[in-house]
C-alpha cells in the first residue's frame, strides 16, 4: 500500500491532488513550470517517483532545492530541446499551457519527451467568466484572480479550444476529468458540459 505522508496536506489545489493520485509507483516524472516543487515532493515521497522540474522563477527554484527536488532553470519556450526522446513516463503541465508563446509546440514536445502528458487546463469558457464578459468586463475569479492588465496568460482558451488544439496537432485525449470550484452552481453539470461548467479540467494525452 502506498504510504500517505504528511506533506500531502500541502497540495491545496484539487487538480494537483488528482494528478498525484493518478501517478503510478516509481514513475519517471517531468513537471514543466513546477513552481515551488510541492507536487514533485509529494510524488517523490508518496510514490517513490523519479522527479525533475523545470522552472523560471528563482525564488521558486530555491524552494524546490529546499525540498530536495532537482530543477532546471529555464522558460518553457526554450527548455525542452535539451531533453531526449522518451525519457519520462509522464510530463506534467499544470495551469501553464496558456502562458507559453506556442502551446501547440509545447504539447508536441511533451509527448516527444514522455509516454504520456498530463495537462491541467483552466477554462476561460466557464459560465462565471461568460457572465462577467456579458456585462462588459474581463473575468476575474478564483481561477483567474488577476486583472487583465496584470495576468501572465497569453492565450486564454476554453475547453473546446483545447479539444481543437489536440486535433490540430494530432494528440489523443485518453482521459478527461472536469473539475469545479467549491461553491460552483450545480457542479455535477461539469461532467455533462465541461466547456460551460468546469472551471478546470485535467487531460491525459498521448501521441
Amino acid at each position: 500500500m502506498t504510504n500517505r505522508p504528511a506533506n500531502e496536506i500541502q497540495l491545496q489545489r484539487n487538480d494537483l491532488r488528482i494528478i498525484r493520485d493518478m501517478i503510478p509507483e516509481g514513475a519517471r516524472i517531468l513537471d514543466l513550470g513546477c513552481g515551488s516543487g510541492r507536487l514533485l515532493h509529494a510524488l517523490k515521497t508518496a510514490k517513490r517517483a523519479h522527479v525533475t522540474g523545470v522552472e523560471y522563477d528563482q525564488a521558486k527554484i530555491l524552494e524546490c532545492a529546499a525540498r530536495g527536488i532537482p530543477v532546471i532553470h529555464a522558460t518553457l519556450d526554450e527548455a525542452l530541446t535539451d531533453f531526449s526522446d522518451d525519457t519520462y513516463d509522464y510530463v506534467i503541465l499544470s495551469r501553464t499551457l496558456q502562458v507559453v508563446r506556442r502551446p501547440d509546440i509545447l504539447l508536441k514536445e511533451m509527448l516527444r519527451i514522455g509516454s504520456r502528458g498530463i495537462v491541467s487546463y483552466m477554462n476561460f469558457g466557464h459560465i462565471n467568466a461568460r457572465l462577467q464578459l456579458m456585462f462588459g468586463n474581463m473575468p476575474v475569479n478564483r481561477n483567474l484572480p488577476l486583472p487583465w492588465y496584470n495576468t501572465p496568460t497569453l492565450h486564454p482558451g476554453t475547453i473546446s479550444d483545447f479539444y481543437k488544439l489536440c486535433r490540430d496537432v494530432q494528440v489523443r485525449i485518453l482521459r478527461e476529468i472536469p473539475l469545479t470550484n467549491r461553491g460552483d452552481y450545480l457542479p455535477w453539470l461539469a461532467h455533462f458540459c465541461p466547456n460551460l461548467f468546469a472551471s478546470n479540467s485535467i487531460f491525459v494525452i498521448s501521441k
